[in-house]
């Protein structure tokens, strides 16, 4: 039975790499490919596999707007800073929204798939 159970946290680990790599290139499928495989290593189903797409889709979402912070501080300086807050905290949430919901689906499918 123990061979059957997947790794949650390798699966979301791999989802989220996979997902940053894709994106560069096909930005919308980036989300859906990266929960697919965080999906089918997390197992578990389709919650499971879901759950494990949403968590990759949001970490990515984080990091995504800590780089934008940190970059916008960089040039800026302190006017950076509350720029890139404001900016960073206006895409995190939309982006918390798009690639949540796709990686989402794409980590049901992924859980589906792999039992």
């Amino acid at each position: 039975m123990a061979e059957n159970e997947g790794n949650f946290w390798w699966g979301v680990v791999v989802g989220w790499v996979l997902m940053m790599i894709v994106n560069i290139f096909i930005p919308v499928i980036g989300p859906l490919v990266g929960g697919f495989a965080a999906g089918y290593i997390a197992k578990g189903g389709l919650w499971n596999g879901g759950v494990a797409g949403l968590v990759a889709g949001i970490i990515g979402a984080v990091i995504i707007a800590i780089l934008i912070l940190i970059g916008a501080t960089a040039f800026l300086g302190g006017i950076g800073l509350i720029s890139g807050f404001a900016v960073g905290t206006l895409l995190i949430i939309s982006v918390f929204i798009v690639n949540g919901i796709l990686a989402f689906i794409g980590g049901a499918i992924g859980g589906a798939v792999a039992g």
